[in-house]
Parts: C-alpha cells; structure tokens; sequence
C-alpha cells in the first residue's frame, strides 16, 4: 500500500464500516483521480467540451465538473492561465452544488482558502448579487484573492477575519452560507500523504473545538430562510454527524434538508454517534451525506445541509446594502467622502489597499480617471461603486461603510491605480473582461507558441492587422489580450510590436 495510514484510524474505520472494510482499505490501492471545472463565468460547458485538449468524463454531482485522465496536467496548458477551468479534487466539487445559489444571492464563503469553491459560487451567481470570500489565515488569503481574480470574479470581497468579527459586520446578512470547516482531513490521506503523517497532532479533537464554534458564529451570519452547508474531508463521526447533531439541540430553529437522490452520497450514520440519547432530533442525521472512496471516483466527503425556519429578526445587515446595480464608475464622481478613514488592518504589503482613502477629492478624482479610462478603452459600464484604498481602485458590490474596522484584503473588484491623476488598469481587470468588452483587442493562438510566449512576459512580433478595433479607434492605448477568444491580460501594439503587460507575479514558469 502507498499511503502508511496511522493505525487508529484503521482500528476505527474497521471498527465501523464492518463488511464495507475491504473495499474501503482498497481504495487506497488506486491512484487519486483528477478533476477540473469549467469556469462558467468565461465559458459556457458545451464550448468547454467543444475545445477542450484533454479527454473528458461528466462527474455525477457537478453539471460542470469532468474527470481528466491522470497524470495529464491540466495546470501546463494557456487554457488555465486564461482562467478556463480550476483544477480541484472531484468531491470538492459537491458542496457548492448543495447550496443552491441562484444569481442575486448572499453568499458566504467562510473558509475559503484557497478558492476553489468560492470561484464555484461566483460562477453560479453570474456576476449578481454578492460573494463574501474570507480566511482567517492571512497567509493563505493571497491564494484566494488571486484565484478570484484570475477567474474573472467581478462581485466579491475577500476578507482575512475571524468568524465573529464578521457577524458583527454582517448580522443575519447571508442567505447562503459555505463552511468547509477545517477538519483532521481523513478523506484527502490518498491524495496527500502529509495529511497522513499529520493527522495525530491535527486531531480530531482539536478540529471538534473549531467547528463547533463556527458553527454556531454561522448560525448569526444567516438571514431567515437562509441555508448553511457544512462540509468536511475527513470520516470522524464527532466532526460530522455529531456535530450536526449538537447544533441541532442548540439551534432548534433550524433542520437538516435531506439529500437524497443526490448523485454519489450515501446516507449519514447517525448509528455512528454515542449516547444518542442526548439528540432528539438524531433521525434527521440520515438526511446527511458522504462520498466514500470504495463508492466513487474521488475522495470522502460529508456534507449537511442546514436550513433555518426561524423567524424574522430585527435588525439585519442587508439594510445598509448597496445594490451592485445602483451606481458605476462615474456616477460616483463628486457624492463621495461622507465617511471618515477607517482603520483596517488589512496586510499593507499582502495586498497594496493600506487604508481606505477618505478624502472626498480622492475618491472623486479616482473616479473621473476611471470613468475616462472606461469611456475611452472599454465598451461596458462597470457595476459596484468606486472605492479607493491609497493609490488602488476598486468596484465594490458593498457599501463600503459595511467593511469598517475589518480587515479587508480585497473590497471588491480591483480595476487599477491612480496615479498624478492618471489611470493604469488591473492585471485583474482584464481577466474578468469578455473580448468585446474591449475596444481594441489581440486574439492569440493558443495552439501555437506565441500564446505561452506572452504568459511568460516575453514582447511579441505582431503584424497591425491583428489588432481587432472598434469603429474609429486607433491602435494607440490598452489592447485586451485574447488566448482563442478568452480575455488573458493587457497588452500595446507598436510599431510591429506587442509591448506585454502580463505582471510578473502572474507569469508561466513552467518550462
């Protein structure tokens, strides 16, 4: 056997899956399977299918999840570079389906890093609405922002809080909350073997303590209505059944949506729990779920579905909510700087925001800069409001008043810097554009050599008539650059030239 499994988690996992022990144990025999996901926000699934250069296979409980034949390395291909697809663990994949989402929600992704299923709910919610993406881990936060920002997210703000802080912020605000808690992380043992060695000092009883207290910080995050899934990669019982079953007895406004018929879960085990007869409601624990190695193509999984039935609450954070549709860049110009510079400690060298600009000349001549840019380079009206932090600019799809003492890695779309007056776009800005949302735009083949040329920051030979032009532009100024149609970065044609923009810390390093 590959993976040296830590002897009690054998004992414990013979101990219960009784006859289903072999199969279990002979999983581990297999090699991992490999799984991405179409990125919706760029491409639709059936132009995925169409294009894509690697075989693929549907995975049952994800409508745009394929399996990818091992040991073909997804991660080496312009496609992902372009933001095409994310590269994740095929049970991964089903939580975020679990939710849901419809375009316009509130979502909460509480432990986000490092985004892969935050770049999924963005995708479901097509640009509406809002995502919040948080991690209490500063360090691992530049993941998760980048991976929003690679994959073409306009509508989230990422944060780097803990639990509570943000229930203070937004009270009974999310109608849909994410917690992929952190766990002893039993069911990643095939794909990760550290994971293995680790597993007696990242116990279970130590993971019981967090999730118990995220869960119950959640259940304030929630509006009426509202849903939490609540997810682990591990199989421990006191981190799954049991702790759906004490935030039942503590939380009687809420109850378990079954999930059955859902492609791959069985049934939870709510025999598993001791002294069962401290949960009335233990019945509902059936309407859990798991994916089992031995029963699927992926890793385990348990994933419940918790709905709050309660009653209406007073005071709820969406009052102070400013609609994403409400005023673009622009319109800004002039109504700003009404609130004090707030403190937010939010990682000056991670992320470059340093304090939120509180002057009103500030904000307004951020806003005239970029409202020209748009008018003079872009073809579309960019939603959220106008919001500045030092030299950085953002559309945010909050009221930034609503981020006020936290700390904020990214309060919305990061679109450019203004400098003396002068706009530079985003590296993030680009990724989240569509080829005709450009005025002037270069299409790169990404069969040919030209296209990881340019991913590597590399200045391209180029004939004019490439350069794509909206009707009476010139070829001066920012041109979109496109791999097969998909909006990669920026770029300037002169003199026979594609002078790249392509920044540094994006680049291919693969050789």
């Amino acid at each position: 056997m590959a993976v040296q499994l830590p002897a009690l988690f054998v004992e414990r996992m013979r101990r219960l899956l009784g006859t289903e022990f072999a199969a279990f144990m002979a999983a581990y025999d297999t090699v991992p399977h490999t799984g991405i996901r179409v990125n919706t926000l760029k491409i639709s699934v059936e132009e995925f299918v169409r294009i894509s250069p690697f075989e693929l296979r549907p995975i049952p409980w994800c409508p745009t999840g394929f399996y990818v034949p091992y040991g073909s390395k997804p991660g080496l291909h312009p496609y992902y570079h372009a933001g095409l697809y994310y590269i994740q663990e095929p049970s991964a994949m089903a939580p975020v389906e679990l939710l849901g989402i419809q375009p316009g929600d509130r979502v909460l992704d509480l432990c986000a890093a490092p985004g892969g299923k935050s770049t999924q709910i963005a995708a479901k919610l097509q640009g509406s609405g809002v995502l919040v993406t948080n991690d209490i881990h500063a360090e691992r936060t530049k993941a998760l922002a980048k991976n929003i920002e690679l994959y073409g997210v306009r509508n989230a703000v990422v944060l780097n809080e803990s639990p509570d802080r943000i229930a203070e912020a937004f009270p009974h605000y999310f109608n849909k909350v994410l917690i992929d808690a952190p766990c002893s992380g039993e069911g990643m043992f095939r794909k990760d073997e550290n994971m293995a060695s680790q597993w007696e000092t990242h116990s279970v009883e130590k993971c019981t303590v967090m999730q118990r207290d995220i869960l119950r910080i959640a259940s304030r995050l929630l509006a009426p209505g509202g849903v939490i899934v609540y997810s682990t990669c591990t199989f421990a019982p006191e981190e799954n059944e049991e702790m759906i079953a004490e935030f039942l007895n503590t939380n009687p406004g809420f109850r378990v949506v079954p999930l059955t018929g859902r492609p791959g879960f069985s049934p939870g085990r709510p025999e598993w729990i001791p002294s069962q007869e401290r949960y009335p409601d233990i019945e509902q624990l059936a309407g859990t779920g798991r994916l089992w190695p031995h029963r699927i193509e992926g890793e385990g999984h348990f994933a419940a579905v918790l709905q709050w039935e309660g009653d209406a609450v007073e005071e709820t954070a969406s009052a102070r909510t400013l609609p994403i549709s409400e005023r673009s860049a622009g319109e800004e110009a002039g109504t700003r700087g009404r609130a004090k510079a707030q403190r937010h400690k939010s990682g000056r060298g991670q992320t470059g925001e340093g304090r939120r600009s509180g002057k009103a000349g500030t904000e307004q001549t951020a806003a005239e800069a970029l409202a020209a840019f748009a008018a003079g380079q872009l073809k579309l009206q960019l939603p959220g409001r106008t919001v500045v932090y030092g030299d950085r600019v953002y559309q945010s799809p909050l009221n930034p008043d609503m981020l006020n003492g936290l700390k904020v890695v990214r309060p919305g779309w990061f679109v450019g810097t203004v400098k003396n007056g002068r706009f530079a776009p985003s590296h993030p800005l680009a990724t989240a554009l569509h080829r005709n949302d450009a005025v002037r735009s270069i299409m790169l083949d990404g069969s040919r050599p030209e296209a990881v040329r340019y991913l590597k920051g590399e200045t391209l030979p180029l004939e004019e008539d490439r350069v794509m032009l909206t009707e009476g532009a010139s070829t001066k100024g920012y041109a979109l650059i496109c791999i097969d149609g998909y909006a990669s970065g920026w770029g300037k044609w002169q003199d026979g030239m594609l002078k790249n923009e392509y920044p540094a810390g994006w680049r291919w390093t693969s050789v």
